[in-house]
């Protein structure tokens, strides 16, 4: 697939999406934004594919909403900004949600600055592995809003509230090593070896059953919200469906004739 602002390669199942606009910081405008949700929605149809590692080309990770969008929207015709700022949102919750959802592990390669949406983006992936030049800065704050990419959703889900809070209300940058200590970072590594590091984790967390990952992720993903029973009866759902899978009776066959061999 051919794109000019992102860039989606494939290696032995492990997709690497890098955003490409390295001269803006790779700040999210709305055509970089189209490619996103087209990559996004592509690695998750394909089946070959059995994780995602996102990074950013250049310096940066990603500096966030694009500042001439920003000016774009603020000089649209008055009766026009509400119905225009609620249409951009929806792509960017979507784009998030494609991001958080994807039924493969997803990998945040932070290379540089993620700032605004871009450390939103970063939240919105399974783990998130840092160079020891990465920062990040919810930065909304400085221009009159709020965090809108997932960020008061899953900011909390790592750093506890009232640290939420603090980093969300300051807007202030956090380095690679508060970041590790603070468990916005799940790994912190070597710039020359962060994208290695990435793809290397994907792998291993990704050679199991693709179909029990799937449904574990899920669930996993709504465990905060749903009563202990309603996760169970989830888990009750999914085992089925992996009774049935290719999968486990491979797994259980090859178990089988392994035990029988040493008889």
């Amino acid at each position: 697939m051919s794109y000019s602002l992102i860039d989606l390669q494939v290696d032995a199942g492990i997709a690497t999406l890098t955003l490409n606009r390295p001269d803006k910081r790779n700040a999210m405008s709305d055509a970089m934004r189209t490619e996103f949700i087209d990559a996004l929605e592509h690695v998750t149809a394909d089946k070959a594919i059995r994780a995602l590692v996102l990074t950013g080309a250049g310096k940066g990770f990603c500096a966030g909403g694009d500042i001439a969008g920003m000016e774009k929207r603020m000089n649209a015709p008055a009766g026009e900004v509400g119905f225009n700022g609620w249409h951009r949102q929806q792509r960017v919750h979507h784009t998030q949600m494609l991001l958080h959802t994807m039924p493969k592990p997803v990998i945040a390669a932070v290379n540089g600055a993620a700032s605004g949406l871009g450390a939103d983006t970063a939240l919105a992936c399974d783990f998130i592995i840092a160079s020891e030049w990465a920062s990040f800065t919810w930065s909304y704050i400085h221009r009159g809003i709020i965090p809108d990419g997932g960020g008061m959703y899953f900011l909390p889900r790592r750093v506890g509230l009232s640290t939420a809070k603090e980093l969300i209300f300051t807007g202030r940058k956090v380095d690679a090593d508060e970041a590790l200590s603070l468990g916005i970072v799940d790994r912190k590594t070597s710039a020359d070896q962060l994208l290695a590091s990435a793809q290397a984790w994907a792998r291993e967390l990704s050679k199991g059953s693709a179909t029990a990952l799937a449904l574990s992720k899920t669930i996993l993903n709504q465990t905060f919200e749903l009563p202990a029973q309603q996760v169970f009866a989830q888990g009750s759902q999914a085992q089925g469906i992996c009774y049935t899978s290719t999968e486990h009776r491979d797994s259980v066959m090859a178990f089988l004739s392994k035990a029988a061999s040493r008889e």
